[in-house]
């Protein structure tokens, strides 16, 4: 399967295998409290710190897959994630005091990419504060090029975000 003929995971919009598993909404999640070093001259969180709580996020769902285990597979030591592309749309202005959740899914699994979607609620507004994706590639690290998603890998993923 190509890139061009990835699975769509996003809910509600079937994918081209009756096979595939429905996807639970968001089946990772990682509590933060908000830091006052978070915050800059503007008074709210700094921007850059929702990138640092997607990343938690996705690790989070990385170390639910066993995404490292493919970077000791014999035969393709080397092999592990690259973040190749990540945006966020800024909702609402968080600031000290609060705790967010940062939640994780996929909704795109491809050949050798997959697309994250996260969702970042703050505690104290009692909503969603931020939104966002992010595309991640499987690369063999010695040659810097994209490798294909495991079987196993491909099916660990597939089970962790239909809950």
């Amino acid at each position: 399967m190509s890139d061009a003929e990835s699975t769509d995971l996003t809910p509600n919009r079937p994918g081209p295998s009756a096979a595939t598993p429905p996807v639970s909404r968001w089946p990772t999640h990682v509590e933060t409290p908000v830091a006052w070093s978070d915050m800059d001259a503007f008074g709210h969180v700094n921007n850059a710190v929702y990138i640092r709580w997607f990343e938690g996020a996705r690790i989070a769902w990385f170390d639910a897959c066993d995404v490292m285990a493919e970077m000791t597979v014999p035969g393709q030591v080397g092999v592990g994630p690259i973040l190749a592309s990540t945006s966020c749309r800024f909702l609402r202005p968080v600031t000290y005091p609060d705790v967010v959740t940062t939640e994780t899914r996929t909704t795109r699994l491809g050949r050798s990419s997959f697309t994250m979607a996260y969702r970042v609620r703050s505690q104290q507004l009692g909503t969603v504060v931020a939104e966002g994706d992010g595309v991640v590639v499987m690369v063999d690290y010695s040659t810097g090029r994209a490798v294909p998603i495991g079987a196993a890998l491909r099916a660990r993923m597939l089970a962790v975000d239909a809950g």
